[in-house]
């Protein structure tokens, strides 16, 4: 069951990676719309835990 649940996450990774050229603000807005959704795919009604690191992850993608 985890394996169907991985592969919609990757796509929504994979949509992040692709947008490096934006500000970071652009990237935290992303991150954390796609934070929000890995959190609920993962476990069930964790939107706001998701998307504050995916907000975090995104801000500091350029940085690395």
């Amino acid at each position: 069951m985890h394996r169907k649940l991985i592969i919609p996450a990757l796509v929504l990774v994979a949509g992040l990676s692709a947008c490096n050229t934006g500000s970071d603000l652009e990237r935290a807005a992303i991150g954390g719309a796609i934070g929000c959704a890995v959190g609920e795919i993962i476990d069930d009604g964790k939107c706001v835990t998701g998307a504050a690191i995916g907000a975090a992850g995104g801000a500091l993608s350029n940085d690395f």
